[in-house]
């Protein structure tokens, strides 16, 4: 996670603490989150237990309850602390921390396990600036990705260091065949790309758009084409606007784009698209 300033902290706690991230394995892997290594502490003792979703409030975990840790909980006044651990792309250690927590319900995870439990859990206090970050990102991501939709990124060299991209470069996979494309621009919602084929045989059809990032990352956007045109005096390249399926899109192509997005002014960005449309 990227150094941030108190006021930037401050800011997603007030604007974004009651909403909850279901960490689902696109989240996990934007995250970093160390499935293995969470567990709740109480009284001694610690259990191990799979985060379904958190906010910066509450958390709702899976864990093995028996009859005698119930009790231990018992004894605790429902007391625990929530360990969490993440895997941040720029360090070697994990960054790992406890959150204060007060156990405010149990319901069975299924029948054919009735130990297993969803626990929902209240923090008593504030959680540690590392998880309003991480929380703070994710979901300041997905409200811009909506509001910010259609604005454009003009591939070149500047944007290219800025965003971490690897290169102009990526891969076009139209109906599983893989096409080298160049790429002139990206946004929340799609991009457009030069590749090789005729335009009238590309419109319409279902692709992915392959890019690689300097820290090793790669994104699988899935798409569709929906408008092409020629490029002048290359008969063989066509020129292509995709639109992403928004559902599908990986939150972290969605933080990429927001880090970049950020150092820029909303207005400014879109006089310039008005002007271009």
């Amino acid at each position: 996670m990227a150094l941030m300033t108190s006021q930037q902290i401050n800011r997603f706690y007030q604007h974004y603490r009651e909403i909850d991230v279901t960490f689902n394995k696109d989240v996990i892997r934007a995250t970093g989150l160390l499935a293995k290594h969470i567990f709740l502490k109480f009284l001694g003792s610690q259990i191990p237990c799979i985060i379904f979703s958190a906010s910066m409030t509450g958390a709702k975990v899976i864990a093995n309850i028996s009859s005698e840790t119930f009790e231990r909980l018992r004894q605790a006044n429902n007391l625990v602390s929530l360990r969490l651990s993440f895997q941040e792309s720029d360090k070697n250690d994990p960054l790992a921390f406890f959150v204060a927590s007060k156990i405010s319900g149990f319901n069975p995870y299924n029948k054919e396990h009735p130990t297993l439990n969803f626990v929902n859990l209240e923090f008593t206090q504030r959680p540690p600036d590392d998880l309003i970050g991480i929380l703070g990102t994710l979901l300041e991501a997905s409200v811009n990705s909506k509001k910010r939709k259609e604005e454009r990124i003009q591939i070149d060299a500047n944007s290219i260091r800025k965003l971490g991209l690897t290169s102009k470069a990526g891969q076009l996979r139209v109906e599983s065949i893989p096409r080298p494309c160049i790429i002139r621009d990206l946004s929340f919602s799609g991009a457009k790309v030069v590749v090789s084929g005729v335009a009238k045989f590309l419109l319409g059809k279902e692709c992915h758009l392959h890019l690689e990032t300097v820290e090793q990352r790669a994104f699988n956007l899935p798409a569709t084409i929906v408008r092409s045109e020629e490029v002048e005096g290359r008969k063989d390249l066509t020129a292509v606007a995709i639109q992403f399926l928004e559902e599908q899109t990986p939150i972290e192509y969605k933080v990429m784009l927001n880090d970049y997005m950020k150092a820029r002014p909303v207005s400014s960005a879109m006089t310039k698209n008005q002007k271009e449309a």
